[in-house]
């Protein structure tokens, strides 16, 4: 046994703390392709191909452990999941031995030689072990089949065939204490009740991209003919399911297996080094929640350490080497998952984390030839890497088999490693706390912020453009306003008057922003009309009854857009058919009908009074309408703007109207004429101006914007067609952050956590907001960290821009989808709650009720 020995960084960096090699042995024979195993204390691995090696990772001081009783060389090594009596079990092709550790240790003192309790012989090569939770029965992995082994009876009871290749590994579930999960060369995984030893789910062929939309389209069939109650019927042998298709690859079969109980989601890794995770949550029916290269993820990182580091320069000098990953051209070998474990991530004191997004997300290690990986299963993007040739004097630089042991109190991991072309084994000890300092701390993000934290500066366009309209004023005002201030006192006949503060000069502070900071984030739930707001609880539970559904339209029309008036009690929706209506929240009576547009109509937008309704259409024009006449106030077209308007809202409190046309938004001053002389309605007294505009980065097409309206904020959100995120602060008049590849395809529209006058929220929670882009999901982003948060995947949407929605209380985002299914996510989870049935085709808009208790969902 060698003494532990630090491992410097190849850069010459002070990251030595980082990792260290606690135990280097040579092997006789190589183990570079077996199952290693590692528990909180030990850490277990063939010594000579057919001995079994156990070392202390608490006590370095104890002898190593050597168990000696297979004949052949031993395959795969587990260790049981209770404490007392720990114990561990180990394969050859001649036999299976469960071994007692206590009692081997006891043997060992006193001068014996232990011995362990032969369970099965002759079983062939086993290439997995894993004991179930209880550790009753342990599960073997030979060949085709799983033997599941009574560790009492010495007994098999159930013997699972159905796979075509290969047994690679099992996982038994948590929560599901009679559930079995498998995986094989043949690429699928299956599902079994062990106890019964029956099949009951077996997937398809996992074959990258078309595997997951291969699974999302059958699930989605067999999830159409389910009700979609909050809770569905237990797992048993009579739900059998099964898509296996007949055909499978063996170039690059399933390695590993790992079952979160946290998220209860299912990963699995393949030899080529692509990831899969799919839902295992109760009427989920085993959907693809995503799929995950773990190539283009490093890559990906690699830009993100880039980015940081040119912002932290001075913190440069104090990260690990990344010469390999910044160049991108070596990065040529695939990077199989050889093995996969929990993340104790979230445990490293909050001031540790730089680069880490989420803190009380389930985070994975992700095992492979080349180095290590924490993978975050909220956002599935990598928040670390560990390459084992960055860190000089490393002993394997190449790993055969590795096997990783995360859970530990003191924020440490141990990593056991086999070299895949030598003998060698290796124990590391990774400090977490230190890789996670080691990286950069991006602050690109830090000062951004939907509620604003000053007051309007002097330069701003939007201070710039409410003086002005002061300054304009009629000449009959003007003309008013330099006479002596003497005469235009008002006559009254009271001994005491109030001033009314006509004589006083106009305040230059008259538009500050009213914030809702002083007041913990809270916005005031008094409305500006006469309807009574009634603040409601927060956990109020979601609909899950179709209360009512109404036809828009004699002939089948899309509706292309839905949103609810600020005080909850008007629907308005935009048609296909060139038409805008106006319902009452209940769906009932005869709806106020809006014509005049040439084409479809794509947005709708209440101001924040409710007395104006704005519309955008194909036809390229924006409209104001009059909520109560149903009449046109306003209407810009081609020579307002260089391009055809795409979108359009009101800002600012219904100060500006904010429209996008090409690649920029225009801030528009507007004034609408609310004479009611039937006689001169022929003179049109409305207008509007622009008075400030932004084009994006590279002058790409803008997509979809955002902006708050409900309260004063300075911060637009855009999307261009080059799939781009950017942030504009319109206090200072630019672009303040960029966020390049926000998805794999162009957003077609950004969602902002608005809150409701109904519903108070924190502070922080406004920050947050949705995107979604067709065939990529949904992703949940925080404007303080300019990183995906959390991604909501699985809700079909491949080939139509189905619209999203959050909650007034902040707890769910709502998305349509093509298999004429609503989708209800929880900010928390990844997984839908919610699945709302009751449409016949694509559900392309959903919006909430902002002052319904139940946060009623209407969807076209």
């Amino acid at each position: 046994m060698e003494e532990p020995q630090e491992i410097s960084s190849t850069n010459d960096s002070c990251v030595g703390d980082i990792v260290i090699e606690k135990y280097l042995v040579e092997s006789k024979e190589a183990a570079s392709h077996v199952q290693l195993a590692c528990s909180v204390q030990h850490c277990a691995f063939p010594l000579d191909g057919n001995q079994l090696c156990i070392w202390n990772t608490e006590d370095p001081s104890h002898q190593r452990l050597i168990l000696r009783g297979h004949q052949q060389p031993i395959t795969a090594v587990a260790f049981g999941n209770t404490a007392n009596p720990l114990l561990i079990c180990s394969a050859s092709q001649d036999c299976v031995i469960m071994w007692k550790l206590d009692e081997c240790r006891e043997k060992v003192l006193e001068g014996l030689t232990p011995r362990g309790t032969v369970m099965r012989t002759l079983l062939g090569k086993v290439l997995c072990l894993r004991f179930c939770p209880d550790d009753r029965v342990v599960a073997a992995c030979a060949g085709n089949k799983i033997l599941v082994l009574d560790v009492e009876s010495l007994s098999t009871s159930a013997e699972l065939e159905g796979h075509r290749g290969p047994v690679t590994a099992a996982e038994f579930c948590a929560w599901r204490a009679r559930v079995l999960v498998s995986v094989s060369e043949d690429r699928s995984f299956k599902v079994w009740d062990h106890r019964l030893g029956s099949l009951i789910y077996s997937s398809s062929v996992l074959t990258g991209s078309h595997a997951v939309s291969d699974s999302r389209s059958r699930l989605g069939e067999c999830a159409r003919l389910s009700a979609w109650a909050a809770m569905c019927e237990p797992w048993s042998s009579s739900q059998v399911m099964s898509d296996t298709s007949r055909g499978f690859s063996c170039a690059s079969p399933l390695l590993s297996l790992f079952i979160d109980e946290d998220s209860r989601q299912l990963v699995t890794g393949s030899a080529d080094g692509q990831l899969w995770i799919f839902s295992l949550g109760e009427s989920h029916h085993y959907r693809c929640v995503t799929h995950v290269d773990l190539k283009k993820k490093t890559e990906s990182f690699s830009t993100r350490r880039v980015e940081s580091q040119l912002c932290s320069l001075p913190e440069e000098s104090q990260l690990p080497s990344t010469d390999g990953l910044e160049r991108g051209g070596e990065i040529e070998v695939e990077l199989p998952v050889l093995s996969l474990a929990p993340c104790a991530l979230s445990l490293v004191p909050s001031s540790e984390r730089g680069f880490v997004s989420s803190e009380n997300a389930s985070c994975l290690w992700i095992g492979s030839s080349a180095g290590l990986f924490i993978l975050n299963l909220a956002n599935f993007e990598l928040e670390a890497v560990l390459r084992y040739k960055d860190f000089r004097n490393l002993s394997i630089q190449v790993a055969g088999s590795c096997a990783v042991m995360g859970k530990t109190g003191n924020h440490m991991a141990f990593c056991l490693l086999t070299s895949l072309f030598g003998s060698q084994v290796a124990v590391l000890e990774i400090r977490l706390a230190c890789l996670v300092r080691s990286l950069p701390r991006p602050n690109v993000g830090k000062d951004l912020s939907v509620l604003p934290r000053s007051g309007v500066l002097p330069t701003s366009p939007l201070y710039f453009a409410l003086v002005e309209e002061k300054s304009t004023k009629p000449a009959s005002q003007k003309q008013s306003a330099v006479r002596s201030v003497v005469k235009d006192q008002p006559l009254v006949f009271h001994s005491r008057v109030r001033s009314s503060g006509y004589t006083s000069a106009p305040h230059v502070t008259m538009f500050l922003p009213k914030t809702n900071i002083k007041n913990n984030g809270k916005r005031s739930s008094k409305c500006k009309n006469n309807y009574k707001c009634k603040e409601y609880p927060s956990e109020s539970p979601l609909p899950t009854r179709l209360s009512k559904q109404l036809a828009v339209a004699s002939d089948p029309t899309a509706v292309c857009c839905l949103q609810f008036s600020d005080d909850g009690r008007r629907l308005a929706c935009g048609l296909a058919n060139h038409l805008s209506l106006v319902f009452d929240a209940d769906l009932s009576g005869k709806p106020a009908v809006f014509s005049g547009h040439d084409g479809a109509v794509s947005t709708v937008c209440w101001s924040h009074d409710g007395r104006w309704l704005l519309s955008t259409s194909q036809d390229g024009t924006l409209r104001v309408w009059s909520a109560r006449r149903t009449e046109l106030a306003l209407c810009l077209g081609e020579g307002m703007f260089p391009r055809p308007v795409q979108s359009a809202q009101f800002y600012y409190i219904d100060a500006f109207i904010l429209s996008s046309s090409g690649p920029e938004f225009q801030l528009l001053k507007y004034h609408v004429d609310t004479c009611n002389d039937d006689l001169r309605r022929y003179k049109q007294k409305s207008r509007c101006k622009a008075v400030f505009s932004l084009r994006m980065t590279d002058a790409v097409e803008m997509t979809s914007f955002s902006a708050v309206n409900d309260f004063y904020s300075y911060i637009v959100l855009t999307a261009g067609r080059n799939r781009t995120l950017e942030v504009f602060d319109l206090n200072v008049g630019r672009s303040a952050a960029l966020i390049a590849g926000a998805h794999s395809r162009p957003v077609h529209q950004i969602c902002q956590n608005k809150g409701s006058s109904f519903m108070s929220q924190q502070s922080q929670v406004y920050n947050l907001f949705a995107t979604t882009a067709v065939g990529d999901g949904m992703r949940l982003w925080d404007l303080r960290t300019l990183r995906c948060e959390r991604r909501f995947e699985g809700h079909p949407s491949r080939g139509y821009p189905c619209r999203i929605a959050f909650s007034p209380c902040g707890r769910y985002v709502a998305c349509g989808a093509e298999d004429r299914h609503v989708y209800v996510y929880e900010m928390g989870s990844s997984t839908f709650s919610h699945r709302l049935a009751g449409h016949t085709d694509t559900v392309t808009a959903v919006a909430f009720n902002p002052s319904a208790p139940q946060g009623d969902e209407l969807r076209k």
